[in-house]
């Protein structure tokens, strides 16, 4: 079986479900975003891409896509259930996000993760070249870096968590925190998107797992684990060049003909799922047409919610519920011909999402917890015009880099209202100001800085690139076992240890 150098490991493979008519497979744009990440980078460098291919049943044989080899995984409907419905999204992911939602705890769930974790670790294992390096991607499968260093401990294994990563007092609530901790730890080199949540990281080894640790280096029998923080971008530049096709601009005149041509329109693109503040939203806004803030005729909101994890229940639950209340407020403060909110549930293609991006006077992108929210990035790169404000909470990791934006706590709905507002009436040399600022930043951080950054730190056995105290760093410091991040803290662990 052919091997490759460079191996990237994630729960899906990119491409679309079904084939095209001529029996070729295309690349899948995610709506969480990894796929959105990755593309660019992939597509240029040789590589394989290990990842189920959606459905169950015998793992298919796919050929390559834009030179990337496609290895599947197969899944049962039991794993299906069990491991991606269960431990993954409802025990790890609002476990992950502050439960916003009561993780669920099943000792099953918890035996299926373990079991496909172990399939992937094998997978990965074979196709990889002696030698070579593999990218371990998200909480679907943090075990596998453990599990793969036990089948080849001759590879460069890089895991990183796309999510956010829980402060101590939230992840201690796992039944199986131990083993989770340790299966990354089979990575030489966690990242996260957050320093922050590195930070945790480092806290919870030390306090579970007993191990010297600092926010950048854990001990682990004859090995040191680098930690840092890697925000994930996107490529700025294909973003930018969409935008300013001719056919693009053209489209979004139209859409805006077709919203009725408003004063002005407030676009919110969300995968539907309860951390991205979606109700909270909805009631801030429908506060505001009560009101006389915002009048409808003057004024349109425009909710994309792109359907997912349609099988687990919390989520059928949430689109009813939204569905509701988009109802409710047409109702009550709709026109004929004139609806509050246009709410839209299809996907759309990246011409036509660019388009609706250039249409948007305000992008509202309030999640209560993000990892990074790549539409925030998307919405600015697309701004070549340097016009429309970003209104973005403060519990996005895009926050922190995207600080000229219009930041609001959705959990205060006064405060978000305000955010609104302030968005909907700012000047507009304040809003080419804070355009233009975001748009420099988001030249010099793509997604082939964010690429090569993390690659070139996971190849390297001295100072951890990309973190923010790297400059100070050195190779004699990897090498070193750092001391734990608390002292007392190893003490305190006997009793909690997972």
């Amino acid at each position: 079986m052919r091997q490759s150098s460079l191996v990237v490991v994630a729960n899906r493979l990119p491409i679309d479900d079904s084939q095209a008519p001529d029996g070729a497979c295309e690349w899948r744009r995610s709506p969480g975003g990894l796929v959105s990440a990755l593309h660019p980078l992939l597509r240029h460098t040789p590589a394989t891409w290990v990842g189920w291919a959606g459905g169950t049943g015998p793992a298919p044989a796919l050929p390559d896509v834009d030179g990337v080899r496609m290895h599947t995984v197969a899944l049962s409907p039991d794993d299906l259930r069990d491991h991606y419905e269960g431990f993954a999204n409802a025990t790890l992911w609002p476990l992950y996000h502050d439960a916003v939602e009561q993780p669920q705890h099943h000792r099953r769930w918890w035996e299926a993760y373990q079991r496909v974790n172990q399939r992937f670790a094998e997978a990965t294992a074979e196709v990889t070249e002696q030698g070579g390096m593999v990218w371990v991607q998200d909480y679907h499968l943090q075990l596998v870096p453990g599990q793969l260093r036990a089948l080849r401990p001759d590879l460069r294994i890089g895991f990183f968590l796309h999510v956010p990563f829980p402060p101590p007092e939230l992840f201690m609530q796992l039944p199986r925190r131990a083993e989770l901790l340790r299966g990354m730890l089979g990575a030489d080199l966690v990242g996260f998107q957050r320093v922050q949540a590195a930070h945790n990281f480092a806290q919870l080894v030390t306090r579970v797992l007993e191990l010297p640790a600092t926010d950048r280096r854990i001990g682990i029998d004859d090995r040191v684990v680098r930690i840092g923080a890697f925000p994930v971008s996107i490529d700025t530049a294909e973003m930018s060049a969409l935008a300013a096709r001719p056919d693009v601009a053209a489209r979004a005149r139209r859409l805006r003909q077709d919203l009725g041509d408003p004063r002005q329109v407030i676009l919110s693109v969300d995968r539907m799922d309860y951390t991205k503040g979606i109700e909270q939203r909805l009631k801030a806004y429908s506060e505001l047409l009560a009101s006389g803030d915002v009048k409808v005729r003057d004024t349109v909101l425009v909710q994309v919610a792109m359907p997912s994890r349609e099988r687990v229940g919390q989520y059928q639950i949430l689109r009813e519920r939204i569905e509701r209340e988009v109802g409710r407020i047409n109702g009550e403060f709709g026109r004929v011909g004139e609806p509050a909110i246009h709410y839209l549930t299809q996907p759309f293609d990246r011409a036509e999402l660019a388009a609706l991006y250039r249409v948007a006077d305000v992008m509202a992108v309030t999640p209560l917890r993000d990892g990074m929210n790549l539409v925030a990035k998307e919405y600015v790169a697309a701004r070549v015009d340097d016009n429309g404000a970003l209104l973005l909470s403060e519990f996005a990791g895009t926050a922190a880099e995207l600080s000229q934006a219009y930041l609001v706590n959705p959990h205060d709905l006064e405060g978000l209202k305000q955010g609104i507002c302030a968005a909907l009436r700012a000047s507009p040399d304040d809003i080419t100001q804070r355009m233009r600022a975001m748009r420099a930043h988001l030249s010099q951080h793509d997604i082939r800085a964010w690429a090569r950054s993390y690659l070139r730190a996971l190849d390297e056995r001295g100072a951890l690139v990309g973190h923010p105290t790297s400059a100070n760093a050195t190779p004699d410091d990897a090498a070193r076992v750092p001391r734990p991040v608390t002292p007392t803290a190893a003490q305190a662990a006997r009793q909690t240890s997972g």
